[in-house]
């Protein structure tokens, strides 16, 4: 201990040779402050907190805060410290957490190129240890956001929401004040920028626990959100971000995505930024409302994006189709399973069942050959499906059963010039296949 008091002193010699020149940086007393800096700093290098407390309070009283960012810095170490360990003195730990607050704002203030760093800091410190404060962490939440914008870290957003739905449930704000914070601190994080792959996944968990805590919270009713936006957008129906807020938050919001507002907003979002993402979920929601026409458009536009992939492409294919199917239009349906089948093999049981379910269901005129021959067709298209997929086998061979009754007999058959196995074209409207004659044995 010897060895190093004389370290240390020998230390502040030196500073006080070579600084008596810069007094102004080291205020009036300048060579006590670079005394107890030199003190401090010796002890808290070689992790001696304990000793190094004392001369740092010294060091902090005597110097202002330009003389060293990390009389700072090295501060809000021991201030942390110094709450832990007094975590029963409640009187104690709030003066200390004070100090700690202050030292993040002395930091910020003369230290402006690690302002953010510095306020990035406070946020975090003022989770860990100020509680049952809300309206102090709301106020103290915005002032670092409003400082640091994009800039702050994504968790002070989380922090700042979590504040003010507290104040919300307390009366103390109200619902759209809760709203617009929530919609800025969205915007606001989706702009932060993450250093790596690890904060990119924090980042990510941090966004779905805002999205939560605004849900649980019920500040948002569909009532609310409609009565808030309707005029918004009936003001400004072009703008891109009011729309794209419009479709987040009624998407959020259970059962708030059955109304005209949200399927106007989808619109514009779609209009103005068009994504194969967007036109499928305008289709979801236009096949929704029985608007075939817009439906159709939609999801053909989805699908001849040049974003999306084959596999999706398939997928939106199948789903087009089946909605084909249950609009009426049969031999688009056709077309578009197809389409499904040849873009992901995958498929192939869904879609050769889809068509099956279509050939079987055709409603053709002429002959009484020609009314019973979409049957052979559709048992062609059931037998490819159990065939590709081992868990639509009982259902296809139910099918194929319930087809086969349809055929027509032999003797029937023979009247027409057609015997079992016969190659045979059927035409049914706009639908089209090569099958082979079968008839009931």
């Amino acid at each position: 201990m010897k060895k190093l008091i004389v370290a240390i002193a020998g230390v502040a010699m030196m500073m006080l040779g070579t600084q008596l020149s810069a007094q102004s940086k080291y205020g009036a007393d300048s060579a006590e402050c670079l005394k107890y800096l030199s003190y401090y700093n010796e002890y808290f290098k070689s992790k001696s907190y304990d000793d190094a407390l004392p001369n740092w309070r010294e060091a902090y009283r005597l110097c202002p805060p330009q003389a060293s960012q990390n009389l700072l810095i090295n501060g809000t170490t021991l201030m942390r410290r110094l709450i832990s360990q007094n975590a029963r003195n409640a009187e104690y730990r709030k003066a200390l957490i004070d100090t700690l607050m202050t030292l993040h704002n002395l930091r910020a203030e003369y230290y402006p190129a690690n302002k953010v760093v510095a306020l990035n800091n406070k946020a975090v410190d003022l989770s860990n240890y100020v509680k049952d404060d809300n309206e102090y962490l709301f106020k103290e939440y915005e002032a670092i956001i409003a400082a640091n914008q994009e800039k702050a870290k994504a968790s002070t957003f989380l922090f700042d929401l979590n504040a003010a739905v507290a104040l919300y449930q307390e009366g103390k704000l109200d619902a759209e004040q809760v709203i617009n914070i929530y919609q800025r601190n969205i915007e606001l994080e989706d702009k932060t920028a993450a250093a790596n792959e690890a904060e990119q996944e924090q980042k990510a968990n941090i966004r779905t626990d805002i999205e939560s805590i605004f849900i649980s919270s019920k500040v948002a009713s569909c009532e609310n959100l409609l009565e808030l936006f309707t005029p918004r957008f009936e003001a400004a129906p072009e703008d891109l971000q009011l729309a794209t807020n419009i479709v987040r938050m009624m998407g959020l919001t259970e059962g708030c995505t059955d109304n005209d507002l949200f399927l106007k907003a989808a619109t514009t979002m779609y209009r103005l930024d068009p994504s194969y993402t967007s036109a499928y979920g305008l289709f979801r929601l236009n096949s929704s409302r029985g608007n075939t026409a817009d439906a159709i458009k939609y999801m053909t536009e989805a699908i001849e994006s040049p974003e999306s992939d084959a596999k999706t492409d398939a997928q939106y294919s199948y789903e087009l189709a089946a909605f084909c199917y249950k609009s009426g239009q049969s031999a688009r349906a056709l077309e578009y399973a197809r389409a499904a089948l040849e873009g992901d093999p995958s498929l192939a049981g869904k879609a050769n069942f889809l068509m099956g379910t279509i050939w079987s269901t055709a409603s053709c005129g002429g002959d009484e050959i020609s009314r019973r021959a979409p049957y052979w067709v559709a048992v062609d298209y059931f037998n490819r499906a159990r065939n590709a997929d081992e868990s639509l086998a009982e259902e296809a061979a139910r099918m194929i059963s319930q087809c086969a009754r349809y055929y027509p007999q032999t003797a029937e058959a023979f009247m027409y010039d057609l015997t079992d196995g016969q190659s045979y074209t059927v035409t049914c409207g706009a639908m089209r296949a090569t099958t082979t004659v079968r008839t009931q044995k």
